[in-house]
């Protein structure tokens, strides 16, 4: 015989077909390829064959208890790539994997069965989170059903994943369901469920908003369980040279979660309004810290306690990391909201990221006003954004932006103003900005300089600036108010070009 004729031995037939298990995604060629295997060989253990196959922990103890070895590794199998599939968001593989799955543990398990009916809920939230939810269609009433239904559900024995009731809390928030959970959650999920919990006290407070000051009763109850979960235990504790020093545990079980799964929730919320309150929480606890320098600005501060009983137990520097990655978190979900885009910029110039600073103010009054092609309402261009941004372009050298600035002031600061140009290592165009200066006595002041320094060039352009100015100064008051417009905007693009 040749040596091509010699039989594959049945070790490498088992090799193959347990390479086409792990590259298949078909139900139907899964199970044919397990009924294959077991008929060459009783002692393997297949849901082994590759390490990428994870099954929660939760769920594992109760597939490997299944008596029959064909039906435990089909079971575990069709999960683990179930799973996977959901994960790299092929959704259509994913639901067959699961539908394959729950109609094999109907047979012989109605806790395996429930456990199947919590992933394929979780899958439809994706589904449609992916997909039509992104254009924001609302969900189908029945899967609005189903994710109460998994909520107020009371079944004992049944293992369940934490991540399903953080996500069905967090669907619920997206799609603005604040009736159910403020008024229809029963008592016992609050008590048992900090998920719940914590979106009952978001969605009432979202609620309670427009009313009067005295209704945020749920705010100060909001702000209180945040409190506690950014607060530290501190313990004493008596060191071999007899000293006693304070320790303080990271992560402190005081509250209903830990700071990093309050992180991880808050990440799969989409709803402005929520963000907006979560953030403003945040913002406002970091501002509370004794020792801060410059206060950060956000939307409804006034809403929540300005003070804390106890500022020792809470760990500030983790409500500062909170508050950037919060931040970044909100710009990604939607980087035109302008009041995100001001605490960015404060979180960069409260850290001395000046250039940074002036790229995030200028982006938030672009957002808001067709890029300066409109006025930048004053609520978002208040005077202390204004006077920030004066700090930010004075600490970078460009002297003459501070004085142009000096004019968007409420009240014009000439004496920032006479200051910023006496300065003579201005690192910007000093006199290609004068057009942007409507205010007369600046010019003047400034020719009057020019002459001092006897730089008639400048001088003369310092005049022509103020020609025009005169010009327009014999107009009628609104005529004024949209020549200051027209160099407001065309300044305003000018510096976006720069630190965009």
């Amino acid at each position: 015989t040749s040596f091509y004729d010699i039989p594959a031995s049945a070790s490498v037939n088992i090799g193959q077909l347990e390479h086409q298990l792990i590259l298949s995604v078909d139900p139907w060629r899964i199970r044919q390829i397990l009924i294959e295997l077991h008929g060459m060989t009783s002692e393997r253990q297949f849901w082994t064959v590759s390490n990428k196959w994870e099954v929660p922990s939760v769920y594992s103890g109760v597939i490997l208890g299944i008596k029959d070895n064909l039906t435990r590794d089909l079971v575990y199998i069709l999960m683990a790539k179930g799973l996977h599939c959901s994960t790299v968001k092929d959704f259509s593989h994913a639901k067959q994997l699961f539908a394959a799955c729950l109609e094999l543990v109907t047979e012989f398990s109605p806790k395996l069965r429930q456990v199947m009916l919590n992933e394929m809920l979780l899958l439809d939230i994706h589904t449609h989170e992916a997909g039509t939810g992104q254009s924001g269609e609302r969900p189908p009433s029945d899967l609005i059903s189903r994710v109460r239904g998994y909520l107020e559900m009371r079944l004992p024995d049944i293992p369940l994943r934490q991540v399903i009731a953080e996500e069905c809390v967090a669907f619920m928030l997206n799609w603005r369901e604040n009736e159910y959970l403020t008024l229809q959650v029963p008592a016992f999920l609050l008590q048992n469920n900090p998920y719940v919990k914590l979106g009952q006290l978001l969605a009432a407070t979202c609620k309670e908003l427009p009313g009067p000051k005295e209704s945020r009763r749920t705010a100060k109850d909001l702000w209180e369980v945040v409190v506690q979960i950014c607060s530290v235990s501190s313990q004493h504790k008596r060191g071999n040279d007899g000293r006693v020093s304070l320790i303080k545990q990271r992560e402190s079980t005081l509250g209903i979660m830990y700071r990093s799964e309050l992180l991880s929730f808050i990440k799969k919320l989409r709803e402005p309004l929520v963000l907006t309150i979560i953030l403003s929480l945040f913002v406002k606890l970091h501002n509370v810290r004794e020792d801060i320098v410059n206060d950060i600005t956000a939307e409804h501060i006034s809403i929540w306690p300005s003070s804390i009983p106890n500022l020792q137990s809470v760990d500030f520097e983790a409500v500062a990391i909170t508050v950037k990655e919060l931040v970044r978190y909100a710009l990604s979900i939607n980087p035109n909201t302008h009041s995100w885009l001001i605490i960015q910029a404060d979180i960069y110039f409260a850290t001395n990221q000046y250039s940074a600073a002036l790229h995030y103010y200028l982006q938030a009054g672009a957002v808001c006003s067709d890029f300066f092609n409109k006025a930048v309402p004053p609520d978002v261009y208040t005077d202390q954004v204004i006077k920030r941004m004066i700090k930010c372009c004075s600490l970078l050298n460009c002297h003459t932006q501070v004085a142009i600035l000096c004019q968007f002031l409420r009240e014009i600061d000439y004496k920032t103003a006479f200051k910023s140009l006496q300065e003579q290592n201005s690192h910007d165009a000093m006199d290609s900005y004068y057009d942007y200066i409507w205010d007369v006595t600046i010019l003047e002041y400034l020719t009057y300089l020019h002459h001092k320094r006897g730089e008639t060039d400048k001088r003369q352009i310092a005049i022509k600036a103020i020609g025009q100015t005169e010009l327009n100064a014999s107009n009628p008051e609104e005529v004024l108010q949209l020549a200051a417009q027209r160099r407001k905007k065309k300044f305003l693009q000018a510096m976006a070009k720069l630190y965009f």
